[in-house]
């Protein structure tokens, strides 16, 4: 026989397992913490800039989008790449036209992307509406709770 407090947490543990589908991501490493901060960054900039979330972190096995935007009855898929700084001061203008943070984005991972996209559209009865990818660059001061955005509009993949 189960006491009280033993039945419970057999059944807390049954609708963990049972729920775990709908469970929001958890980001261990480091580097996904600064990720996950950085689409937070990208996300309050788009609203600023008008833009309607639609999604976010739209997972498929065969790959992932990290925001979904809409603007002018245009979709814009974001794709999010975030960097650390220990100082955004030294991150000027020079810095943000010198770093290529589309060149990390290997032909595997747009062609992932990619499908990626085509099922979102399909799955939403979005496939005749008018899209683009951008790329949103997030400089991050963990320290100093700073952030600066570089944008590149319309990526090709």
């Amino acid at each position: 026989m189960l006491f009280p407090s033993e039945a419970g947490r057999r059944e807390t543990r049954l609708n963990v397992n049972r729920e775990t589908s709908d469970m929001p991501k958890v980001f261990t490493s480091e580097k996904q913490k600064i990720g996950e901060i950085g689409e937070n960054v990208a996300v309050k900039f788009l609203v600023k800039q008008g833009f309607s979330i639609l999604d976010r972190n739209y997972t498929k096995k065969w790959g992932e989008i990290d925001i979904v935007v809409e603007k002018a009855n245009k979709i814009c898929f974001i794709e999010v790449k975030s960097v650390s700084r220990p100082d955004l001061e030294s991150v000027s203008q020079e810095t943000l036209d010198e770093y290529h943070p589309e060149d990390n984005m290997h032909p595997w991972k747009m062609k992932r992307l990619a499908r990626t996209i085509q099922t979102y559209l399909l799955s939403k009865n979005l496939d005749e509406k008018e899209w683009q990818v951008d790329l949103l660059v997030v400089f991050l001061d963990i320290k100093n709770k700073k952030a600066k955005v570089k944008v590149v509009k319309d990526i090709i993949l």
